[in-house]
């Protein structure tokens, strides 16, 4: 198991990792972060409305199961949100740049990183 601090550093060695953190999306608030490339906070509370609003499309569709992840593509980066299946509530959201980092691989990381989580 790894605590918040273990889990944000070993996502930060993800290659083009910019910015991480972790969010309680019920609030907003953010449990830790590394990094930077956008202002986590803004992202962590502005984000924590995208993840009520899929959920909440989610339930009106009938839709059954859970987020694994989204995904937001810019020009230049790559936002990953991943809500926790271990801590309900939470969210892991990383900042990638688009041009260093490899999706697929940096999405593994994290997932592997999730399921050590010691909240």
């Amino acid at each position: 198991m790894s605590n918040i601090n273990v889990s944000l550093e070993a996502m930060m060695a993800i290659d083009g990792a910019k910015g991480v953190c972790i969010v309680d999306y019920q609030s907003g608030m953010v449990l830790g972060k590394s990094g930077g490339g956008v202002d986590l906070d803004l992202a962590a509370a502005g984000n924590s409305e995208v993840i009520k609003a899929k959920l909440d499309t989610m339930k009106s569709l009938g839709i059954k199961g859970g987020i694994e992840d989204i995904l937001i593509t810019l020009q230049d980066q790559l936002h990953v949100i991943r809500p926790t299946i271990s801590h309900k509530g939470l969210f892991i959201y990383l900042v990638l740049d688009k041009a260093k980092a490899n999706l697929a691989l940096a999405r593994h990381k994290v997932m592997a990183v999730e399921k050590d989580l010691e909240i």
